[in-house]
């Protein structure tokens, strides 16, 4: 494990990287608008789960290929924008429909799993783990595997109480709205085109963090 020193400069930088806002944590503005509080914490533990399939990449692998490939990185960048487009047009084309009973708990499993994606199919996650984490491993003071599998995991549960938060309370807006039926719909329709947007922003975007 790290030392004292090291470790709290590590967790300086985690919380100050939880905080900033970047795509992931607009990702769950947009689900807990459009969808409440309920969807937004769902698509939050979804990107958490998405976040350590990430941790466990980079100390096995995989990820490293994403760091040394143009196509690669390519690829997985274009389908994981891709993939927040489609979700986005499909939130706007169905702002009308209301959800028949017993519709929620798919909802609910459909959040989740959309978070996940949305999460494993962004590459800068995994660059970023791969460039951030590493720095705080001390060889000789335990497992590097366990350090880097401590540390990100870490990271991703910081990033995840960020996210919570923002659901907590956008969800708290949205519920509100509900009570509106025009509203409601105005309101689909701006978080898929807020969803479509950062689709466009994740394929156009450099090499930079995004979670």
């Amino acid at each position: 494990m790290p030392d004292a020193t090291q470790f709290g400069l590590f967790l300086a930088a985690a919380i100050l990287l939880a905080i900033t806002p970047g795509p992931g944590l607009f990702y769950v503005l947009a689900r807990s608008l459009a969808g409440g509080r309920r969807e937004g914490s769902l698509s939050s533990l979804g990107t958490f789960v998405g976040g350590l399939v990430h941790v466990v990449a980079a100390t096995t692998g995989p990820s490293a290929l994403l760091a040394t490939s143009a196509l690669a990185f390519g690829v997985v960048k274009y389908a994981g924008a891709a993939y927040l487009i489609y979700l986005g047009v499909r939130m706007i084309r169905t702002r009308n429909v209301a959800m028949p009973i017993g519709a929620e708990k798919r909802a609910a499993g459909s959040s989740f799993r959309q978070g996940i994606w949305t999460e494993v199919l962004n590459p800068k996650t995994a660059l970023f783990f791969l460039a951030f984490v590493p720095q705080f491993v001390v060889p000789g003071r335990g497992s590097v595997f366990g350090q880097f599998v401590l540390l990100g995991g870490l990271s991703v549960a910081l990033n995840t109480s960020a996210d919570l938060i923002v659901a907590t309370f956008a969800g708290a807006i949205s519920e509100r709205l509900k009570r509106n039926p025009r509203l409601q719909v105005k309101q689909r329709v701006v978080a898929g085109f807020g969803m479509i947007g950062l689709g466009v922003y994740v394929g156009c975007s450099g090499s930079g963090r995004t979670d």
